[in-house]
């Protein structure tokens, strides 16, 4: 395969939610939009994303990964990190990492939209997700195969 040799960020495809997240929980982020930056070059060890988030809105429902880092660089805007120490404002130029098993979010509560990148190593075996508040999970797959959402004692939803 041939990798592309650059692109403009605004331009990258859409990434679809990857979590395909059940209703009435998805509608919670019906304005966000993630441009993969890093699929496009055929990269595997971790994943790039250009995350855009508009007024009012949310960057996911609150999670925490069980084996995987994330880590985020705010390029334009205010957003609010909630997280499981409270609660912490970022701005342009700011960043913040969640080594596996942090719960947090990201908050647009300003009047504009708010652009930052989202960074975290690729698929990491074994890794569960867990919504708190929520009441979700979302379990490893298995040969595979998703195994898709449960509450977090293991129940259908």
């Amino acid at each position: 395969m041939t990798a592309m040799k650059s692109l403009v960020a605004a331009e990258a495809p859409i990434f679809p939610p990857g979590l395909d997240i059940p209703s009435p929980y998805a509608e919670r982020m019906a304005g966000l939009e993630r441009r993969a930056l890093s699929i496009p070059f055929g990269l595997s060890g971790f994943g790039v994303f250009q995350t855009r988030i508009p007024a009012g809105e949310i960057s996911g429902l609150h999670h925490r990964h069980t084996r995987r880092d994330e880590f985020i660089y705010v390029v334009s805007g205010q957003l609010v990190l909630v997280g499981d120490d409270g609660e912490t404002v970022l701005g342009a130029g700011m960043c913040a990492g969640f080594p596996a098993g942090g719960a947090h979010h990201l908050e647009n509560r300003s009047d504009a939209e708010v652009i930052y990148l989202d960074i975290g190593s690729g698929a990491v075996p074994g890794d569960e997700i867990e919504f708190p508040d929520d009441d979700l999970k979302l379990a490893p797959p298995v040969a595979g195969q998703r195994q898709g959402f449960t509450r977090r004692n293991g129940d259908p939803l």
